[in-house]
């Protein structure tokens, strides 16, 4: 009975990841065509990012499969945060720490600023709503640094349920898309500048294709800042994950007669993130040619979109309708008091002190 279990638990795993990864193609001629589509229509950057693609594939699939109750047998394939941690390290050859170093002085000052005040605003929020502790820091940091990589750097940290994981990537995605879409055109409504519009666009949208989106339909001079911006928040994800896995340790987590120790911290730092760094450098000083450099990204594109097509296989409006409303309220807060500081903030920084 064991043995036949076991078979049938490595076949759907066999079929499972035919399926993912079938999607994953069919995901990127969608993109093509959509892509192209827009573009024959004078718009040069596709309005709908393939995350939104990918995870809506998902929960049409997700919904066939669970009408024909084979969803249970595919279930070992759906692997989304090992998917995920794959993307996130390749991402890091998108992360060029040569260029936030000689041109992102303002993108490092907002970012400080940002990422500490949304992230203990969300925090504060979560705690009067009454938030679990894990919950609540996988959501400050995926609001107050980068989206999806920071929530899956902070569940490894905090030790997150992954419906947890699951839900905030949802609100991520469902919230990045139509901010990248109206963000540039409220930027234009206003009369911002391309530099403080860009830097509001980096600082504000969670997701970083989204904020690359977002500065493309604006311009190439908001691209560039809103780029800039972005990836010095990516650049702390490393030290919030260092820091949550040393606070649950010593405060969340710690046992009367337990004395907290580096081994423990060690243990539950992700080392993704470790991985994450090394090819941010090693890509960033020229260790890698741009053919490989191109090819990591290709890649990471790839992992994210059998990611976010996971996401939506794994989605169960039950179980999110079990977390209440607390946590949406928490995180529309937080994504209003984002929207409004990265502005001000923005003009602020590039504005009037001119970086």
């Amino acid at each position: 009975m064991s043995g036949t279990g076991a078979t049938a638990r490595r076949l759907g795993w066999i079929v499972g990841l035919l399926l993912i990864a079938a999607a994953a193609i069919l995901i990127a001629e969608l993109d093509s065509g959509i892509s192209a589509w827009f573009k024959s229509r004078g718009i040069g950057k596709n309005p709908l990012e393939y995350p939104l693609i990918a995870v809506a594939l998902g929960l049409l699939v997700n919904g066939i499969l669970r009408a024909s109750k084979t969803h249970s047998a595919l279930q070992p394939a759906m692997r989304t945060e090992l998917f995920l941690k794959i993307g996130l390290v390749l991402m890091g050859a998108r992360l060029d720490i040569t260029q936030i170093l000689s041109q992102g002085a303002g993108g490092l000052i907002q970012a400080l600023i940002m990422v500490t005040s949304v992230f203990f605003f969300t925090w504060w929020l979560g705690t009067k709503l009454r938030v679990n502790e894990q919950l609540k820091a996988v959501m400050a940091s995926a609001v107050s640094i980068c989206g999806v990589s920071a929530a899956i750097a902070a569940a490894g940290a905090v030790v997150a349920k992954k419906k947890e994981i699951t839900y905030v990537t949802a609100l991520v995605i469902f919230t990045a898309i139509p901010l990248m879409v109206a963000m540039p055109w409220i930027a234009q409504a206003l009369g911002l500048p391309a530099d403080i519009a860009g830097a509001w666009f980096g600082g504000n949208i969670d997701t970083t294709a989204a904020v690359v989106g977002a500065g493309t339909i604006h311009g190439e001079s908001a691209q560039a800042v809103a780029t800039v911006v972005k990836m010095s928040q990516n650049a702390l994800i490393g030290v919030a994950a260092f820091l949550l896995a040393l606070y649950f340790v010593v405060r969340v987590e710690k046992k009367p007669d337990e004395k907290p120790s580096a081994s423990i911290i060690w243990h539950r730092f992700p080392k993704f993130v470790l991985g994450f760094i090394l090819v941010s450098v090693l890509a960033s000083f020229g260790l890698f040619s741009k053919e490989i450099v191109g090819a990591l990204k290709t890649l990471s594109k790839w992992a994210f979109a059998m990611a976010f097509f996971s996401i939506g296989l794994e989605l169960s409006v039950r179980e999110l309708g079990k977390m209440g409303w607390r946590p949406l309220v928490v995180y529309g807060g937080a994504t209003l008091f984002n929207t409004a500081l990265a502005l001000g903030i923005a003009w602020v920084v590039f504005g009037a002190l001119g970086f």
